[in-house]
């Protein structure tokens, strides 16, 4: 099932895209001081966002396995019981 989507926090692909309009914006030179402030507050915000989205999703595709000698080994993401040997 795929993860629930609120309307607070955009797509990673969403804030990149963001993230890229708000640096070319901020590049033209053309903004007054508090409109740049504003502006850098968003990006960090989205940065932030896209971080804890690619680090969740990390968690999702490597699940550490051990096998019957202890050793862990990393498993790609895919359904729990195969990787846990069921």
């Amino acid at each position: 099932m795929a993860p629930k989507n609120d309307n607070k926090s955009p797509t990673l692909e969403a804030a990149i895209d963001r993230i890229a309009a708000i640096v070319a914006e901020m590049e033209t030179g053309d903004l007054p001081l508090e409109t740049l402030i504003t502006r850098y507050e968003e990006g960090v915000h989205l940065v932030k966002s896209c971080q804890e989205k690619l680090a969740a999703a990390e968690k999702r595709i490597q699940i550490i396995t051990r096998d019957a000698r202890g050793n862990t080994s990393l498993a790609e993401f895919g359904n729990p019981d195969e990787a846990a040997g069921e």
